[in-house]
C-alpha cells in the first residue's frame, strides 16, 4: 500500500495537508489563517467567575473570550487550599487514562473522585495554569484543563504527573517492557512525568533519548515563562499544523511527504533533522506544473465531502446532517442489491456503509454524539458484525471514540472526541437567506404574513402610506393573489399600501415602512 502525505500551503491563507492510500483520500486537515487556533496552547489565566450550580469556573486567559473551566479538569495541586490531602488514596479512581505507570515516583494514576467544590478550590482573581483542550464553537468559549501535556514525537511530557507511563494501545508485552525500562534507564528529570506515545513503540533509546531532551529543553523555558510572565497571557505555543501533523502522524508506513511551497519545505526540513533524522530523504519539494492537490485529484474530493449525500459502492448512500451537539448519518439502500435474501443485502450494505461512516467522520472532523441508522437487521450474528466493522474503521482514528451496541431500532450511537469546530464549520458560513436552516418561506407564506402585519401597521395612529419592499416572487403573489385583500384593507384605513419587488432581495426579506403626512417615520416600522 503506497501512502503519501500532501501539504498545500501555496495560498498564504490556507494550509491542507491530505492523507492520501493508494490514491484515496484517508485524512484531511485544513487550518485558515484568519481563524486563530488556541488547542494545545498553554495560557496564565485568571478566574473572572465561579458557577457553582455548574462547577465550573470561567477564566480570562487573554485571548477576548473566556475559558470554561470545569472541576473535573482541575489538578489535585490546587485542592490544598481547600484543605485536602492530596496523597490521600480514597480520594482516587482506577486509572481510565489510557495508560500505564511505572516507576518509583509517587504520585496516584487516577483523577480524584471525591472532589471538593469549586467555590472552595478557587476565588475570583486566582491565577491559574491552563491549558486548551477543545476549541470554542460558536458562543461557547474554548474548553480549558489544569492537565498539562506537551507532545513531543515519541513522548509526551506531564509535568504534574511525576512518573513513566506506556500507551495501552501498544500491545506486545514484551515492547512494552522494554520501552519502558529504556525511559527509566534515560533518568528522565524527577517530579516530571512522561508517557511513551504509539509512535515510540520499536524506537530505539537513543530516539527516545533525542525526545526526551527536547521536551525537557521545552519545559525549562515553559518553566521560566510561568515564573515571570503576569497573567493572563501566553506561556507556550502549539507548533504550525505542517510541524504538528508531520510529527503527530508521520510514521515509517508514509512513503513521501509533499510540499509545493519552499519557505515550509525548508522548515519542515529543520524540523525532521531534528527530530526524526533517518527520514529526512521522505521529504520532498513538489514542483509540478499542475497544483499539488489537482495533480492527486484532492480537489474533487473535497467538494464531494462537503456534500450532504454520499454515493455507496454499489448502490445505496449516507445522508449526513449535522446540527450544534449532534451528527444524524442515515443510510440508504437505493439501489444496492446482491444475490441473496434482502437480509443479506442489508448486511453488505450495512458493512461498506460502517466503513465510509469511518472515513467521514474523519474527513470532515465531526465530533459529538453520533446517531448512525443502518438498514435494520434480524440476524444478532449480523448487527454484532456491523458494530465489529465500525469499530475496526474506527481504530485509526486519532479522535477519542465510544460506540454502544445496536439499540433496538437499528440504530448504533457514538461518541467521538471534538477538539475543533468541523470543516463545515471552518468552511462555510451560515447563509443569510435562511440562516442555516436550508430552507425558506414560500412566497405565499410570506405573503399571509405580510397581510396580518399591514392591518397592524394600518391602525398605527398618525400613518399616511405604508410601502412595503420584499423579493419580486412575493410582490408577485401580494399583487396578483392578495389585490382583493389589499384593497379592502386600503378603503377601510384610507391608507395607500405601495408594494415594491425586487430580485435583488432576500425570498424572506420583509421591509414595512410608515410614513406620515409630513414623509416622517411612524415609529414601530416593521422589518426582517
Amino acid at each position: 500500500m503506497k501512502r503519501e502525505m500532501l501539504i498545500n500551503v501555496s495560498q498564504p491563507e490556507e494550509c491542507r495537508i491530505a492523507i492520501v492510500e493508494d490514491q484515496v483520500l484517508e485524512e484531511l486537515y485544513v487550518e485558515r489563517a484568519s481563524i486563530e487556533s488556541f488547542a494545545g496552547n498553554i495560557y496564565k489565566g485568571r478566574v473572572v467567575n465561579l458557577e457553582p450550580s455548574i462547577q465550573a469556573a470561567f477564566i480570562d486567559f487573554g485571548v477576548g473570550q473566556n475559558g470554561f473551566l470545569h472541576i473535573s479538569d482541575v489538578e489535585p495541586q490546587y485542592f490544598r487550599q481547600a484543605g485536602i490531602d492530596v496523597d490521600d488514596p480514597s480520594l482516587y479512581e482506577n486509572n481510565n487514562s489510557g495508560f500505564e505507570f511505572s516507576g518509583k515516583s509517587r504520585g496516584h494514576t487516577g483523577r480524584p473522585r471525591n472532589k471538593p467544590p469549586i467555590q472552595d478550590i478557587f476565588k475570583r482573581g486566582d491565577e491559574v495554569l491552563v491549558q486548551v483542550i477543545k476549541e470554542g464553537i460558536g458562543n461557547k468559549g474554548p474548553t480549558l484543563s489544569t492537565y498539562i501535556s506537551i507532545p513531543g514525537r515519541y513522548l509526551v511530557l506531564m509535568p504534574a504527573l511525576g512518573r513513566v507511563g506506556v500507551s495501552r494501545k501498544i500491545e506486545d508485552d514484551a515492547d512494552r517492557v522494554r520501552l519502558r525500562d529504556t525511559l527509566i534507564d534515560l533518568d528522565p528529570p524527577k517530579g516530571l512525568g512522561f508517557i511513551i506515545r504509539t509512535a515510540g513503540q520499536g524506537r530505539t533509546k537513543k530516539e527516545l533519548s533525542r525526545d526526551l531532551a527536547y521536551l525537557v529543553r521545552l519545559w525549562k523555558v515553559i518553566a521560566r515563562r510561568i515564573q515571570t510572565v503576569e497573567g493572563p497571557g501566553e506561556i507556550y505555543e502549539e507548533s504550525d499544523m505542517i510541524i504538528r501533523t508531520i510529527r503527530d502522524i508521520f510514521s515509517d508506513e508514509v512513503d513521501t511527504i509533499y510540499i509545493d511551497q519552499e519557505e515550509a519545505y525548508e522548515r519542515a526540513r529543520e524540523f525532521l533533522k531534528l527530530v526524526m533524522p533517518r527520514h529526512v530523504n521522505c521529504l520532498q519539494l513538489y514542483q509540478g506544473k499542475d497544483p499539488l492537490f489537482h495533480r492527486y485529484k484532492i480537489e474533487d474530493e473535497i467538494l464531494r465531502i462537503q456534500k450532504r449525500k454520499v454515493p455507496l459502492k454499489g448502490g445505496g448512500s449516507l445522508v449526513i446532517d449535522q446540527t450544534e451537539a449532534l451528527v444524524a448519518i442515515d443510510v440508504n439502500s437505493g439501489s444496492f442489491r446482491t444475490d441473496g435474501t434482502a437480509e443479506d443485502t442489508a448486511y453488505q450494505l450495512n458493512m461498506v456503509a460502517a466503513k465510509e461512516i469511518a472515513r467521514q467522520l474523519r474527513l470532515r472532523d465531526l465530533g459529538g454524539v453520533v446517531v448512525n441508522d443502518f438498514i435494520d437487521m434480524r440476524k444478532d450474528r449480523y448487527r454484532r458484525n456491523v458494530e465489529r466493522s465500525l469499530r475496526d474503521a474506527l481504530s485509526r482514528d486519532r479522535a477519542r471514540t465510544r460506540i454502544l451496541r445496536t439499540s433496538p431500532f437499528g440504530l448504533i450511537e457514538m461518541t467521538r472526541q471534538r477538539i475543533r469546530p468541523s470543516l463545515k464549520r471552518s468552511v462555510f458560513t451560515d447563509c443569510p437567506c435562511c440562516s442555516g436552516r436550508g430552507v425558506v418561506k414560500t412566497p405565499e407564506s410570506l405573503s399571509i404574513e405580510v397581510i396580518r402585519l399591514l392591518m397592524l401597521a394600518c391602525q398605527r395612529k398618525n400613518v399616511e402610506r405604508i410601502t412595503v419592499r420584499v423579493n419580486i416572487e412575493v410582490s408577485a403573489y401580494l399583487n396578483n393573489n392578495k389585490r382583493r385583500e389589499l384593497t379592502e384593507l386600503e378603503e377601510t384605513t384610507n391608507v395607500p399600501i405601495q408594494i415594491l419587488g425586487s430580485e435583488a432581495l432576500f425570498p424572506e426579506h420583509l421591509e414595512i415602512d410608515c410614513r406620515d403626512k409630513a414623509g416622517r417615520a411612524v415609529a414601530m416600522a416593521v422589518s426582517a
